[in-house]
């Protein structure tokens, strides 16, 4: 009894402490003070959760008190948005409705708190057609108050920080879909601070290894670093001393997450990344052009170092999407070493690390929140706005064209009149146009970039000048799909061939009527059945497409042969090709695992680690296709339709793919030992060439008694070498083995397992 007053006691100081916390992170705002509306919230909230235990069996309220932290101290949000964040697990999980919180805490709160729970669900749930109405209801409440989408993101951040109570598949699962939207939309709305611990967690739990391993270097390189840093800045004090400016100069490293990442892009070692770190110089403006001042201290650092022309990026006068601005440079240092500087005011610095939302302030009054002058990001939400109008039928492509433009880095290009458009880089001209208008888009026939004639598909860069050529007779094509890159134009492709296909489809019906007119014959649902069954349609509005495409020779005297049942087989006579009616696009196809028929499956506890045995292999499991895993790889495991097992590496873009979508299906899986079985495995080898070194290479690999070559490609040129060896082997040890072996050979620069 007093063991459990004890515990009592202890959660009490544990809830008023992180109560306190929030209070002094609001005090020190600069927003109103509206005390006594959080305490109401804080009061209602723990009344409402009193009891209820997270995972880790802290008391529940931790939960909202830390998200409200967040967004208090990392958001830089006020009290509605503080308010908001205690109370918004308090309509699903209790049984008080928005409309409690509305009679108590006024229709902004509620309105708030009632978009929170409509997307409560996660955007990911089993049934696809969910998960597309999940992510519209967010993107209808983020574009009617973006603190909707802040305060999830900030519920999301502290699940992530809190991820190690969960089981390893429910985690594989929260990661993947952390990784797959709430990161990239972090990024775009300028939460980069919140954007990089949510990748770095969400990595630290799909490659524990790979991010223990990086962590390690660097520990291991920190004080090499700072000597580096030492030697670049001690000059640079004095410089920018006498542009008499206040300012403080601090290293950032770059996270394990993208320096992960990078290694993979580059195919480089860690060793081999420059920029681990960058030098920052934030600084308080005097009464002179912000603009200017970022100039002077540009001069001034390359008055001392040696500037890389082709690394200035200029986002001061043009500040990307998500609202950042900063001068950014690349120098030669002391040491021998490029180091990346970045120049930003204290108000840039700001709306950098707490985002755009930030500059907004949301200065609250009453009821209302009242924002600052329209941006990129409100363009970028009237773009979301657009999307939304015209859907993807398709669920999953629907959440895919929404996370086409989140990571995109921006490109800038100029109309011919020398007004500037915002575009995704790898935008192409067709995109420019649909930019512009859809009716623009719709009748793009090609384009003039800088005054030379350019097709729909080219690529633009920044600083193009555009002019779009139309015609009144074209109309778009499905070929148009693979070479659009932004979201806009995606969906208004798709909208205008939707309704493309709805007119041929009627003109397909009108032609079918005409041919049975002609050979006597009244068409009825039998006689329709007996023509879908006999050209392989399993739809009628596939086959009038088909019809009205050229795609089926239909006569009046091939109808009435097939009503009398002396047809031969027209099934496939014509490939049908549209929209991939009625046959699996390669795109559909092309991300399938071979179809292996497994025998005895024994049941799959979904709860639990399940263990790779190698005789279990092609029987209880198999290897995806898509990433080959091997004994060894952090791999994870997908339960299929047909309750077998499919193994995939935790990096698997297909594997991010079935994280979010099927979430529950996804298992937690290790290797046993391997040595019966060989697997595939690819190395690229590359180095100075020089007389007897591909004669080295194929002796070691000879003499390695745990690999068979399949295939070697080696050839060499212009003093260097290159190529790729595919051999099979049991494990990652004896690839890794092998690749030690070659990396030893002199004149051998890298050698690198291939995924």
């Amino acid at each position: 009894m007093d063991e459990a007053i004890t515990d009592m006691a202890g959660e009490e100081k544990m809830v008023r402490d992180a109560y306190e916390l929030l209070l002094k992170s609001y005090s020190q705002s600069n927003h109103r003070q509206k005390f006594e509306i959080i305490d109401k919230a804080f009061v209602f909230a723990n009344q409402a959760h009193k009891g209820v235990k997270r995972r880790s069996g802290e008391p529940y309220i931790m939960h909202p008190l830390a998200v409200a932290l967040i967004v208090s101290e990392e958001m830089g949000l006020g009290s509605t948005s503080i308010c908001s964040a205690l109370l918004h697990d308090v309509v699903e999980d209790t049984d008080y409705t928005v409309e409690d919180i509305r009679n108590l805490f006024g229709d902004k709160i509620a309105q708030i708190v009632g978009g929170l729970t409509k997307i409560s669900g996660g955007i990911f749930v089993e049934a696809a057609s969910a998960q597309a109405e999940n992510m519209r209801k967010l993107l209808l409440t983020m574009s009617d108050d973006i603190r909707v989408i802040l305060i999830k993101i900030a519920d999301r951040l502290h699940n992530m920080r809190t991820l190690g109570a969960l089981l390893p598949a429910k985690q594989y699962k929260i990661a993947g879909e952390t990784m797959y939207l709430y990161a990239p939309m972090a990024h775009r709305l300028g939460l980069f601070a919140v954007k990089t611990e949510l990748e770095d967690l969400s990595f630290k739990y799909e490659h524990p290894d790979e991010y223990r391993q990086i962590n390690q270097k660097l520990e291991s390189t920190a004080k090499n670093r700072e000597k580096i840093y030492g030697h670049f800045t001690a000059p640079l004090y004095p410089k920018l001393d006498g542009l008499g400016i206040r300012y403080k100069m601090q290293k950032r490293v770059k996270s394990i997450y993208s320096i992960w990442n990078k290694m993979q892009v580059k195919k480089v070692d860690f060793e081999d990344i420059y920029d681990i770190f960058a030098v920052r110089i934030v600084f308080e403006p005097k009464n002179i052009d912000v603009k200017k001042q970022c100039w002077d201290i540009y001069s001034a650092i390359t008055d001392l170092y040696k500037l890389r022309p082709d690394r200035i990026r200029d986002w001061v006068s043009r500040p990307k999407a998500n609202g950042y601005q900063a001068l950014h440079l690349t120098v030669m240092g002391p040491d021998g070493q490029w180091i990346e500087i970045q120049i930003r005011s204290v108000k840039m610095d700001e709306i950098a690390e707490k985002g755009f939302a930030a500059h907004w302030k949301y200065k609250e009054h009453g009821d209302s929140a009242q924002i600052g002058e329209e941006t990129e990001l409100d363009r970028w939400l009237e773009c979301i706005q657009d999307i939304l109008e015209a859907p993807s039928p398709n669920a999953m492509d629907f959440l895919d064209t929404i996370k086409m433009n989140l990571y995109a880095s921006e490109i800038f290009v100029f109309t011919p009149k020398g007004e500037i458009k915002t575009l995704p880089q790898g935008a192409t001209a067709l995109d420019f146009g649909y930019e512009i208008h859809t009716n623009v888009g719709d009748h793009c026939i090609g384009a003039k970039v800088n005054h030379r004639l350019v097709p729909l598909s080219h690529k633009l860069n920044s600083g193009d000048q555009v002019e779009i050529l139309t015609s009144r007779s074209q109309s778009p094509y499905p070929e148009w799909l693979n070479f659009v890159t932004t979201a806009k134009a995606k969906t208004k492709i798709e909208s205008s061939l939707k309704k493309w296909k709805k007119e041929k489809i009627k003109e397909g019906e009108q032609i079918l009527d005409e041919i049975s007119r002609k050979a006597g014959i009244e068409i009825s649902i039998q006689v329709l059945d007996k023509l879908l069954s006999s050209y392989g349609y399993p739809k009628k509005e596939d086959f009038y497409f088909a019809l009205a495409k050229k795609q089926v020779d239909l006569l009046p005297e091939n109808l009435k042969k097939i009503l009398k049942g002396k047809s031969s087989n027209y099934l496939m006579k014509f490939m049908k090709q549209a929209f991939n009616v009625g046959s699996a696009s390669k795109e559909n196809t092309e991300n399938k695992p071979a179809q292996i028929s497994l025998t005895d499956v024994r049941k799959i506890d979904r709860k639990k680690t399940y263990i790779l045995e190698e005789e279990g292999f092609q029987k209880n499991y198999i290897a995806a296709s898509c990433c080959s895993p091997i004994p060894g790889d952090d791999v994870l495991g997908f339960v299929r339709d047909d309750n077998h097992l499919e193994v995939h590496k935790r990096s698997c873009s297909v594997a991010l793919t079935l994280k979010t979508r099927f979430g529950d299906r996804i298992i937690s899986c290790e290797w046993a030992g391997h040595r019966a079985f060989s697997f595939p495995c690819s190395i690229e080898v590359k180095g100075i060439d020089r007389i007897g070194i591909l004669s080295e290479i194929t002796q070691v690999i000879a003499n390695d008694l745990s690999a068979n070559v399949r295939k070697l490609n080696l050839a060499s040129g212009d003093g260097f070498f290159g190529g790729t060896i595919e051999v099979t082997i049991h494990d990652v040890d004896d690839i890794n083995a092998l690749i030690s072996r070659l990396q030893k050979i002199k004149g051998v620069k890298s050698a690198k397992r291939m995924d």
